[in-house]
């Protein structure tokens, strides 16, 4: 049997997050080792390896956490000067943590390329 991510002992409640929004189809939460002032991490409850390994039920699901997206910027005061929103989807690109997640960053100047 796989073990569970760090994002699923999250969203179990296993392992402590400082959240800012959660609903019965997501969990948004600080970053632990924030990469922009404002660094957080919206992630979906169901298990989702990558952009790779969406389906086509899976559509409202993402529609749902831009929404929310769109709703923490702009609590968070990021929507008038800008932000960023990163999805890394497999090794190659970055990413550590094989369960969807979107990193939303702003709260200062972000460069362009980013890697």
């Amino acid at each position: 049997m796989t073990e569970p991510t760090i994002f699923k002992r999250i969203i179990d409640g296993e392992i402590p997050a400082s959240i800012v929004y959660e609903d019965d189809r997501c969990l948004a939460f600080h970053d632990v080792a924030p990469q922009a002032p404002v660094h957080i991490l919206v992630i979906p409850r169901k298990e989702i390896a990558s952009v790779d390994d969406l389906t086509p039920e899976d559509e409202g699901l993402i529609g749902h956490l831009f929404l929310v997206i769109q709703q923490i910027a702009r609590e968070q005061g990021l929507a008038e000067k800008g932000y960023r929103v990163i999805c890394n989807c497999g090794e190659g690109a970055g990413q550590t943590v094989f369960h969807l997640h979107y990193h939303l960053m702003g709260g200062r100047d972000l460069q362009w390329p980013p890697g």
